[in-house]
């Protein structure tokens, strides 16, 4: 019996393409068991994830209800007549109410987190702009000018409500 190149060649080709066969199936059911582990992770994560995302919403709901200039103004009272005291005060509870619920973030997407803070800097702007004015002598006539012009506007927390409802809606 010769010993030949040629033949240990054809005699190897049959196990080199059944083991390259064996690999590429291996590696197809590895990574389509990785896929599945991933999804049932992924779908375990939701269920415990999804009351929390839920409850941060329902909790920054809160917060824009607590900010909105109306129940803000009748919940803050003055302690005194100067209007730049009321409007520190006015200032340091919506501060204090979105410190409260910084943590939230976490839980809601970057584009509702950027909506809440917008909400919150407009209502601290409204504020503080209508203090400005000259017709504004006491803390009082803050409070009822502020009132007025909502009225008249739509205050920056329903703009949050609306796009948290929208957010809300499509995740049940």
């Amino acid at each position: 019996m010769e010993f030949n190149l040629t033949n240990l060649a054809f005699n190897l080709l049959p196990a080199i393409i059944v083991a390259l066969l064996a690999y590429y199936f291996f590696s197809q059911y590895t990574r389509t068991e990785e896929g599945r582990r991933r999804f049932l992770l992924h779908k375990a994560n939701q269920v415990t994830a999804l009351p929390q995302r839920l409850q941060a919403y329902e909790r920054l709901t809160l917060f824009l209800e607590r900010i909105s200039p109306d129940n803000l103004l009748i919940r803050v009272k003055p302690y005194n007549d100067d209007k730049y005291d009321y409007e520190g005060l006015l200032l340091r509870t919506i501060e204090q109410e979105f410190e409260h619920n910084l943590a939230q973030q976490i839980y809601v997407t970057e584009e509702c987190w950027n909506v809440i803070r917008t909400a919150k800097n407009a209502t601290i702007s409204i504020i503080r702009k209508t203090n400005m004015s000259d017709k504004i002598d006491s803390s009082d006539r803050l409070r009822e000018t502020i009132l007025q012009d909502l009225m008249d506007n739509q205050a920056p927390s329903e703009a949050g409500l609306s796009y948290i409802k929208k957010e809300v809606g499509e995740l049940i």
